[in-house]
């Protein structure tokens, strides 16, 4: 049975005429990812050739039950690793029927900021350092560890290797390699320092590409765990006491930054992200205070400090970008669950287009 099964699920539909668009969407806590599929004509070139659609968002949290219904708008295309052959994941952002954006859309004033000239002339870069942890399904407890007990300290599982080191290694290559295939820009993947944490990296990618690339590379791995049965957790400070928290760290540059001259300019955006602390503290992830504590490889969260090389810094730049006199930087503060579309723009924002 499960091998006609298989050969069902991996049928080739590319004579039909059709292919399958599986839309997904941000679900109504700003972190839940949604979808749902449907059969659209062959070919499909860009987001425009797509019909808009439309849910039930009194089901998702995002619209009252008298007036459900919420428009998704295709926005990007990426090759679909599951289904295979033509067919796609779209990344949607969610509006009213007026064409209003809906309270968790930050898409739409993300997508505004990367089109203002003076960003755009920039070409801002963006590096996320997307980490996770792995949880026991039945008990949500992270992977590899004995019901109700701890493994050894900390020390020997980030980059392990081993059957008492590294555990989940199948899931995260299964992702790793479904993320290419996808057409998303991940540049690598390591073991974290907790056990059962792991970290991946999507870029260098640019503007709003940036968002849309970790999002659907977020909704790859929630389907990838869904097929392991495990269970995916984005939580900042997913066990309490002496384990490293998670984070999304994000790498940033502009053109000025890449040039000669740049390390002036990353010192000046820099003081800038600096003045605005309490405004990208307040956007950077729900339950971020218990992670940034100052302990863990991180910088406490009432504190604003930058260093070379300084991973306790909530700004670190690089030994190369200090040397090179040009390069970028990596704002350290970011929580795990943060929403990347508020993150990379917030970032755009402060270091391009405010003005002290």
């Amino acid at each position: 049975m499960s091998t006609l099964l298989d050969g069902l699920i991996n049928l080739d539909i590319t004579d039909s005429g059709y292919l399958i668009a599986e839309y997904i969407w941000i679900g109504g806590s700003g972190t839940d990812l949604r979808s749902k599929a449907r059969t659209v004509k062959a070919p499909i070139k860009s987001p425009k050739d797509l019909p808009k659609w439309n849910y039930d968002g009194s089901s998702t949290g995002q619209a009252p039950g008298e007036d459900s219904e919420v428009i998704l708008y295709p926005q990007a295309i990426f090759k679909d690793p599951f289904r295979k052959g033509d067919n796609i994941l779209v990344i949607c952002d969610c509006y009213t029927p007026a064409g209003e954006p809906i309270p968790t859309n930050k898409r739409c004033a993300a997508a505004k900021i990367f089109a203002e000239k003076a960003v755009e002339t920039e070409v801002p870069w963006f590096g996320i350092e997307q980490e996770y942890t792995l949880l026991q399904k039945s008990v949500k407890w992270p992977l590899g560890w004995p019901i109700g007990g701890f493994p050894g300290p900390q020390g020997p599982y980030y980059c392990g290797v081993g059957a008492d080191k590294a555990w989940g290694r199948d899931i995260v290559d299964a992702h790793y390699k479904a993320c290419i295939y996808a057409g998303i820009q991940v540049s690598g993947i390591n073991g974290e320092v907790m056990p059962g944490q792991w970290e991946y990296q999507v870029g260098p990618s640019v503007g709003i590409s940036a968002g849309d690339q970790l999002w659907c590379s977020r909704y790859i791995l929630e389907r990838i765990t869904e097929l392991a049965g495990v269970v995916l957790s984005l939580d900042p400070k997913p066990i309490e006491g002496d384990w490293n928290g998670a984070g999304c760290h994000t790498n940033y540059s502009t053109l000025s930054m890449r040039n000669d001259g740049g390390y002036e300019v990353i010192k000046k955006a820099i003081e800038k992200l600096g003045l605005r602390h309490k405004d990208h503290i307040a956007a950077y992830g729900e339950g971020n205070e218990r992670r940034l504590t100052g302990r863990h490889e991180t910088a406490d969260i009432h504190t604003f400090t930058w260093g070379v090389a300084n991973r306790g810094a909530s700004i670190r730049v690089g030994r190369d970008t200090e040397k090179e006199g040009k390069g970028y930087f990596e704002d350290r503060r970011p929580a795990s669950n943060m929403d990347p579309y508020v993150v990379t723009s917030l970032i755009a924002y402060t270091t391009i287009l405010y003005k002290p």
